[in-house]
């Protein structure tokens, strides 16, 4: 008997539904190393992990990827308190390798199948510092009185924050020659936009103080030992960030500072500070080498919303104070 066309299109999506939604993850992770994306790579690994515990299993089809099991997923990722940005990437995550397998005609496609989980970005968590918190976190105790790592943790927080709200990946890449008389020329590590970064004065004196002694390292200042390469660099910094993040969270607390900090604190504080000065979006997007206004809108969406409260309180306080002496 003679097979149809729609018999075979129905064999052939069974048979691609069967293929192992894990072995094209693996693959896919592999590439992103041999790219040199290893952040990438990390965050495909942790998806596919947490994807494969919450199945009970090893080995994932392309067919559990359904609007029922990703819902289930979302819920199940909720359940065990992690945040809603997180569970936006695990989704992002799984929806790029899907959306890259359907191009390569390893599975069938559904335009719809994400849009009933969440992928966007909240922004509810507070990253600005307050002034006096900013100055507390940056200044207040002397050096002389924090142990060895409290004072380099303070010092690269105070050049990240004086040199235009530098995040820290930036800090620790920065390379000797980088560094050209009172200016910082450099690529985003990132996004690999160049960089020129005029240094104040007493910047420059910090620069000078902490920068790199070993003349065999390429690297500005000490983060970074200089002898890894490749996938063990990567492991390296995750290693640098992870100490930082704990040790400003230490410093805070000796400075009495109750927000939660993290690298990402003094950028945020930077451009909300900027904000507040009066300077543009324009202006912050380019000091901080985003690629758009947009980008630097999840900066400030919080300052929005503190400056909407003041707004309230004071129209209330007015319309009180008003309503006293009508009275």
């Amino acid at each position: 008997m003679k097979i149809t066309y729609y018999v075979k299109s129905i064999i052939r999506n069974l048979m691609r539904n069967k293929k192992k939604f894990n072995e094209f993850m693996n693959k896919t992770i592999e590439e992103l190393k041999d790219e040199k994306r290893y952040g990438t790579a990390h965050v495909y690994q942790s998806t596919l992990n947490a994807f494969c515990e919450f199945c009970g299993c090893k080995i994932v089809y392309f067919h559990q990827l359904n609007r029922a099991t990703l819902k289930e997923f979302e819920t199940h990722l909720r359940d065990k308190q992690l945040s809603w940005n997180t569970v936006s990437t695990y989704m992002r995550t799984l929806r790029g390798a899907y959306n890259k397998a359907v191009d390569q005609k390893i599975t069938t496609g559904n335009s719809r199948l994400f849009n009933h989980v969440y992928t966007g970005v909240k922004n509810d968590v507070k990253r600005a510092l307050e002034v006096e918190e900013i100055n507390k976190l940056l200044n207040e105790v002397p050096l002389k009185r924090l142990p060895e790592d409290l004072v380099r943790c303070r010092v690269w927080a105070n050049l990240m924050f004086q040199l235009r709200g530098m995040p820290f990946v930036d800090l620790a890449f920065l390379h000797k020659s980088d560094l050209k008389g009172n200016t910082l020329s450099y690529r985003r590590h990132k996004t690999g936009g160049q960089m020129i970064v005029d240094i104040p004065p007493t910047t420059m004196e910090l620069i000078r103080q902490y920068q790199n002694t070993d003349c065999n390292s390429p690297y500005l200042f000490p983060i970074l030992s200089g002898t890894k390469t490749g996938e063990e660099l990567y492991i390296e910094y995750q290693q640098a960030l992870r100490i930082m993040n704990y040790n400003l969270g230490r410093l805070a607390r000796r400075c009495g500072v109750i927000t939660k900090v993290s690298s990402y604190t003094t950028r945020h504080t930077w451009a909300t500070l900027a904000k507040y000065c009066n300077f543009s979006e324009q202006l912050i997007c380019e000091a901080f080498g985003h690629s758009s206004v947009k980008v630097t809108e999840t900066y400030l969406k919080n300052f929005k919303y503190e400056e909407i409260k003041k707004a309230n309180d004071a129209i209330i306080l007015y319309v009180s104070k008003n309503g006293k002496k009508r009275a």
